[in-house]
């Protein structure tokens, strides 16, 4: 079943049938994922996770479906509705066969080797002339069509990145897997420049800085760092070295640069114009070209989420940060209790999950993100580890009443005393 969902990985991620058009008249993915399903319905031991963010995913959901319905341009927001529920049934398959550590470290080793995939597939096509010709320069793309814009394709590799780290410090793979996980950061950074994405730039930045700062010789790192980044700027082609500067100064590129960084801001004022004229349920999901007459999406998450939701999804949108954040802080309450454990997989995957929240939110500034796999992939995580922690910490709550309850023999007994080691208290023997 698992190996099945990491297939499902694959095909949603890469989606070889918007490359070769012959899986794509097949439908070759319905059918993977029907039969999927039905090996899910045999699937022994399958259980939904009791969990407060599995109320926010079902509250987010009913927001989708009733700001929907209630749209002018429920027809124009039909593919964005359905394209997010099939995420929805993975989600579901995912928590509820997926309970313990060992199956969910498959699973987020098989989500970045996914990635790896899909990076060196799409690198392989751009070198071989595969490339789209945007804001004055050629800027690569992924392979397929759906999230392969340079900016989404950007984008889905940062958000991938906080898993280095967290497999990284937990060991997996050994000496072996460091050294892909190496392969994979390079590889990463590689497509995020070769990208031309601002955005995408900015937040590797940003997450190379919050990752170096907690790693021993920081300061050593970082030097490394803006040492060798100005080596790596030069290397690039004079378009892209051009278009990264625009960052920093607007009137290095052409004018169609700036314009496109002001399109962000635009998109929050006009998602806030369209909440104020819809106040409970926005002009519905996937409606923005129609309701504001645009060419262009909002390339804003709040300006789409206060849009085309309107309270109903600020609200729904809300209450799903507030389920990341609870289970985020009970699985780093434990981690302070076990300090020894600081470097185990559940506690790494749950900093990685918490970094990949960030940055979602980060670069919401940038694009609009709302509807994408990665809240829910990440959620389904992060509700699997908090309940691979609560039963560790059953787990140990009973092995000490058991210590307790186990007294030793005789000889230990001291004036009718019995002390247990490891245990502040003695018990009298009787």
């Amino acid at each position: 079943m698992h190996w099945l969902l990491i297939g499902y990985m694959f095909l949603f991620i890469d989606r070889p049938f918007e490359v070769w058009p012959i899986l794509g008249d097949l439908h070759f993915e319905r059918f993977y994922m029907l039969g999927t399903m039905a090996v899910w319905l045999i699937y022994p031991g399958k259980r939904f996770l009791p969990n407060r963010q599995q109320a926010a995913y079902a509250y987010f959901a009913f927001a989708v479906l009733a700001c929907w319905v209630m749209s002018t341009w429920s027809e124009q927001g039909q593919p964005i509705v359905e394209d997010w529920f099939k995420v929805v049934v993975f989600y579901v398959l995912l928590v509820t066969t997926v309970h313990d550590e060992a199956t969910l470290k498959k699973m987020v080793v098989g989500f970045v080797a996914v990635m790896g995939l899909y990076l060196l597939h799409s690198l392989r096509e751009y070198i071989g002339g595969r490339h789209t010709y945007r804001m004055g320069i050629a800027r690569m793309i992924g392979v397929d069509s759906t999230l392969g814009d340079p900016n989404s394709f950007g984008a889905s590799i940062l958000f991938a990145l906080p898993f280095v780290p967290a497999l990284w410090r937990s060991g997996v793979g050994g000496r072996r897997g460091r050294l892909l996980l190496l392969g994979f950061l390079g590889l990463c950074s590689l497509c995020i420049l070769l990208t031309g994405s601002r955005g995408s730039l900015i937040g590797l930045v940003i997450w190379g800085v919050l990752t170096l700062i907690r790693v021993r010789r920081a300061w050593l790192w970082m030097l490394l760092a803006a040492g060798a980044s100005p080596v790596v700027f030069m290397a690039l082609p004079e378009s892209l070295q051009t278009r990264f500067e625009t960052i920093v100064d607007s009137e290095a590129g052409p004018a169609n640069a700036r314009e496109s960084g002001e399109g962000r801001i635009e998109g929050l004022f006009k998602g806030l114009a369209l909440w104020g004229d819809n106040p409970l349920n926005g002009v519905g999901p996937g409606a923005w070209r129609p309701a504001t007459r645009s060419k262009i999406e909002s390339h804003n998450l709040y300006g789409q989420l206060t849009g085309e939701l309107g309270a109903l999804g600020v609200s729904a949108f809300l209450f799903l940060l507030y389920g990341f954040w609870s289970n985020l802080r009970r699985i780093k309450r434990v981690r302070k209790q076990e300090p020894e454990a600081a470097n185990e997989f559940l506690f790494q995957l749950s900093s990685a999950v918490g970094m990949s929240v960030f940055m979602l939110l980060l670069m919401g500034n940038f694009g609009h993100n709302l509807f994408r796999f990665t809240w829910l992939w990440y959620g389904g995580f992060l509700i699997i580890a908090n309940h691979c922690v609560a039963r560790r910490e059953v787990a140990v709550e009973e092995d000490a009443e058991d210590d307790v309850l186990d007294l030793e023999p005789a000889e230990d007994a001291v004036d009718g005393w019995v002390v247990h080691p490891g245990h502040a208290k003695v018990y009298q023997h009787s």
